[in-house]
């Protein structure tokens, strides 16, 4: 039994013995060529390796050590080499590879080039099968450590292309870390970068967080980064500080992939974490135009698309900043204001160039990128003075491409304005659905740039029901159908104003000496009918003490124009009074009131030539005798509506 333990012994030892004594006397190289055909036949590329070749057996993670080492890219690729070392240094997990999975725990690169891409066909050259397509032939490396090296990365799919030079500083171990600059595109968009990180990259180590501090722009964004990230390629867990400013958050769908609205210039800060499925981005602050933001905004992963999560409040909102989120274009209400006044010779030009409707089109195809439920609360909205807004609530949902507002509540001249409004992108051209409620509006807050309307009292209440379908808001309103009705139940008004509507010279000079003063506002009533963009005034009347006003015509939303006619009944007898009808014509950006020059040129006419026969009677085409009584406000609707306005219906109004 001794002696044949001793046979077997040496059986097993004995190649052992020849191994080692082989390898002690020739060295490792011997397997440099073996390992080269064998990768030649699994990948069908070239590796060589040029220098020495050794190994450190340490179960189960030998180590491997190699010098002057390239390995080349496929045919395809820009790149002739896709690796090209100085130093190789891996660590393979022996039990994984006799799993025949290739897994790296370590690798340490000196002054290495590295070349990344990926082409058509789902090709990419770091995948090691013959045609670069097998997800599972692919090398898995947990931590990486890069000395002196230039990494770089293309995708002319996604128009990308990356170039990164990293450098290892080792002057104490303290300090020891990598800096990195990058440039390139990234999306089509010019990228740089430039930061610092640890020194040992932790491509998928899952137990300790990378430390990362990153500058970047990107086309029109910036982005500062400091914390720390849980595996690099799959991003475990972050953890950091994220700054970002741009000129749009529109501009950050194609770095995220998710739609966000127009908006104008941003600067926000806040902290960014992640785990699982979620992203949450904490307590946010900053600026977008002139507007204060703040807020927390959260992005689930785990289902058919991103769901995002978002309550934000802004402690001034300033109105100019609603406009990109509706279309409105930049600067167009100032280009308007200084564009040449309205003539119905010039209707066709000026409409063409002096929009006030927002018409910038919706980018719908981006609405299935996420599904939304956002909140905003606005204190206060900073305005121009002719504006009436006061605060704003809004809750936004997107679901499906479907776009809801509800609600959509804002404070109007010590009122408010509430509405629900749809948007379904899920057809083109969108279809809309608006219905707005008006509550407790005050006239006397509803024009603050007319000095006369202050002393005045009274509410407005309404009802807007519109359809339509366009790609912008102007779009949808040319197209729109529906209802639109404003009521004025009691109150008082200003005595002047009304004189003024009236056209009543006598008591307006003798308002003009003694004071303004109130007279009471019995009714009014704005009824319109709405019919493929064109509103259709169904009833317009507003009567007071001294006068009742009756109007015709209509709104025109697809020209933006405006073709009403007023008409004065006075209640009292007026010694000088012009008596012509009011002409409000032009357009929305430039709107013009007008007399019926001709009317009053005749009553001049009549009241110079009874002049002539007797002083006295020059006055008397000037008189408004007036109904002398008033009038039943219900009774005035109907007989409004009774008014002959098929004609108008039935008139082309955009030529």
């Amino acid at each position: 039994m001794p002696r044949s333990l001793k046979w077997i012994a040496g059986v097993f030892l004995a190649p052992i013995v020849v191994g080692v004594l082989f390898i002690a006397i020739f060295g490792w190289n011997w397997l440099r060529g073996p390992i080269e055909r064998m990768t030649a036949e699994k990948t069908g590329r070239v590796l060589a390796i040029n220098g020495e070749l050794k190994v450190t057996f340490d179960w189960p993670l030998p180590r491997i050590h190699a010098d002057a080492v390239t390995f080349a890219n496929p045919d395809w690729a820009r790149e002739k080499q896709m690796v090209t070392a100085d130093v190789v240094e891996i660590v393979i997990d022996l039990p994984q590879l006799l799993r025949q999975n290739i897994i790296f725990p370590e690798v340490r690169l000196e002054r290495p080039v590295v070349f990344l891409e990926q082409g058509t066909g789902g090709r990419k050259n770091w995948l090691l099968d013959i045609n670069q397509q097998d997800e599972g032939a692919r090398i898995q490396i947990d931590r990486l450590t890069l000395d002196h090296g230039l990494l770089g990365y293309d995708d002319a799919g996604q128009k990308t292309s990356i170039r990164s030079e990293l450098s290892t500083l080792n002057t104490q171990p303290a300090g020891a870390g990598l800096t990195f600059t990058a440039q390139g595109q990234y999306k089509g968009l010019p990228l740089k970068a430039r930061g610092n990180g640890g020194p040992v990259l932790g491509l998928r180590d899952e137990s300790t967080p990378y430390p990362l501090q990153a500058k970047l722009i990107i086309g029109h964004t910036g982005v500062k980064a400091d914390g720390t990230i849980t595996s690099l390629l799959k991003f475990s867990a972050v953890d950091m500080r994220l700054a970002l400013r741009g000129e749009s958050l529109a501009q950050l769908f194609p770095l995220l992939g998710i739609v966000f609205p127009e908006t104008h210039a941003y600067a926000i800060d806040g902290h960014i974490v992640h785990s699982g499925r979620t992203w949450r981005y904490e307590k946010f602050s900053g600026r977008t135009g002139g507007s204060d933001i703040a807020g927390t905004l959260q992005v689930d992963t785990g289902g058919k698309r991103p769901a995002m999560k978002a309550d934000m409040v802004s402690k001034s909102l300033d109105f100019a900043d609603i406009g990109p989120l509706i279309g409105a274009r930049p600067g167009r209400l100032q280009a308007v204001k200084q564009a040449p006044s309205w003539s119905s010779q010039t209707a066709v030009s000026t409409s063409a160039q002096a929009r006030v409707l927002p018409d910038l089109p919706f980018k719908i195809d981006r609405w299935d990128s996420v599904d939304a439920e956002v909140t905003l609360k606005a204190r206060t909205i900073r305005r121009a003075k002719d504006l009436l807004l006061e605060d704003l609530i809004v809750h936004l949902s997107l679901r499906d491409s479907v776009l809801t507002l509800d609600p959509l509540n804002f404070g109007v001249a010590g009122g408010h304005i509430s509405a629900v409004i749809s948007l379904d992108g899920r057809k083109d051209p969108i279809r809309a659905h608006a219905q707005v409620r008006a509550r407790k509006i005050l006239i006397a807050k509803l024009f603050p740039t007319i000095e006369l309307s202050q002393a005045s009292m009274g509410q407005i209440n309404g009802e807007f029901d519109l359809a339509g379908k366009g790609n912008s808001v102007g779009g949808m309103l040319a197209s729109s159908t529906g209802k639109v009705g404003l009521v004025v139940d009691g109150g008082w008004i200003s005595k002047l104003m009304m004189e003024k509507v009236g056209l009543h010279l006598w008591e307006m000079l003798e308002l003009k000496v003694t004071g303004d003063k109130l007279v009471k506002l019995r009714c009014g009533v704005a009824d319109f009918e709405v019919g493929e963009g064109i509103m259709h005034a169904d009833a317009l009347i507003f009567d007071t003490e001294v006068t009742t006003i009756i109007g015709t015509g209509s709104i025109d939303l697809g020209q933006e124009t405006l073709d009403l006619t007023l008409n004065q009944k006075t209640k009292y007898t007026s010694p000088v009074a012009l008596r012509s009808p009011i002409y409000v014509r032009g357009s929305f950006a430039k709107s013009d009131v007008k007399v019926d020059k001709g009317r009053i040129a005749a009553r001049g006419i009549g009241a110079i030539a009874l002049g002539m026969v007797n002083p006295l009677l020059a006055l008397i085409p000037l008189i408004d005798a007036g109904p002398g009584k008033d009038s039943d406000c219900g009774q005035l609707v109907r007989d409004a509506k009774a008014l002959p306005h098929s004609e108008n219906k039935k008139t082309d109004h955009r030529n």
